[in-house]
């Protein structure tokens, strides 16, 4: 996928939604699946998708992130490539496998902010992007939700209506993108 492009069709949007999995992480931990903690392939990861954020001006100024560890650290990875600016909640709900709560962090999301990074976990993440996207989305980025979205992997989408706005099905679909895409 060519990120010159998606970052073009990204700026003919005024909010521009990014929802991301949680980079590579552990198997399994003693203290159960909300502490597993990110792996150094996982901490690349969200490096290298902040920096390919951040090279196709997608910084976002809201990040709303899981509060699970792994979620956490994807997080602040990606920070120390944002900075300071992005304005960063916790949310358990993120982290308790349900779709309304990706609903419920846009329609809690204030009008001034116009790039939210919304980081979670699967099958929430893909499902979530399902529901989101418009019907007039590219088939071939829809299939790739179908799949199921991979460690550090983005859903971008594009609207014109303030996030809080937003209901199922009116996204415009941008792309699906792995790390490995940047």
């Amino acid at each position: 996928m060519n990120l010159k492009k998606v970052a073009k069709k990204a700026k003919d949007h005024k909010y521009v939604l990014i929802l991301m999995r949680h980079a590579k992480t552990e198997p399994s931990s003693s203290k159960g699946d909300f502490e597993r903690q990110l792996t150094d392939k996982g901490l690349k990861q969200a490096k290298r998708v902040a920096k390919g954020l951040r090279d196709m001006n997608l910084v976002p100024d809201q990040i709303d992130c899981s509060s699970a560890t792994r979620a956490q650290q994807t997080c602040e990875r990606m920070l120390k490539v944002f900075g300071d600016d992005p304005k960063v909640d916790y949310h358990k709900s993120l982290y308790e496998e349900s779709i309304q709560s990706i609903f419920d962090v846009l329609a809690g999301c204030k009008e001034k902010r116009h790039t939210l990074l919304v980081i979670s976990h699967e099958p929430v993440v893909s499902l979530a992007s399902q529901w989101l996207a418009s019907t007039a989305s590219d088939p071939s980025q829809l299939d790739l939700l179908n799949l199921g979205m991979t460690t550090a992997g983005i859903a971008i989408f594009g609207s014109d209506i303030p996030f809080r706005k937003w209901d199922v099905h009116q996204a415009d679909l941008i792309a699906v993108l792995t790390p490995k895409d940047f």
